[in-house]
């Protein structure tokens, strides 16, 4: 099975499954969060990692999105999927938001490769923007508001 894999600081890979699950509670079950807990060494952490990864089962491929590029909770799953062999198969993406994971885990069966990683920084990309409300409202009209 191909698994979407969430890294973070703390419990914002945790999180950010669960908001997943809003949107494609279908996939979830493909989704496997794993973040540095506070406290917690990279050694502990590689350490839990690799538990998960003999739960899952061999014969499984990953998308990884990582919240930092170069953070320690990416590094160490990376070396922790590097040791198992993995990671040579594995694509490895950072800065993850909400819709970049959404499609990564709606497209990760469906495209590959270039095309795959296009698709997700692409529309990881495009999400960040400033939200500017409109302000046209009629002074009138206190029903908009």
């Amino acid at each position: 099975m191909k698994y979407l894999l969430l890294v973070s600081h703390g419990e914002f890979s945790q999180g950010l499954k669960s908001s997943l699950a809003m949107f494609a509670a279908d996939k979830v079950e493909e989704v496997v969060a794993v973040g540095l807990k506070n406290g917690e060494s990279v050694e502990q952490l590689a350490d839990r990692f690799k538990q998960q990864l003999a739960e899952l089962g061999t014969g499984n491929s990953f998308v990884v999105l990582g919240d930092i590029i170069g953070g320690s909770p990416l590094t160490t799953v990376c070396n922790v999927l590097a040791q198992a062999d993995i990671l040579k198969q594995t694509i490895v993406l950072g800065g993850m938001n909400l819709p970049m994971a959404l499609n990564a885990v709606m497209l990760k069966d469906t495209l590959s490769g270039a095309d795959f990683v296009q698709a997700v920084l692409s529309e990881a990309q495009s999400s960040l923007k400033e939200f500017k409300p409109s302000s046209d409202l009629d002074d009138d009209d206190d029903e908009d508001i």
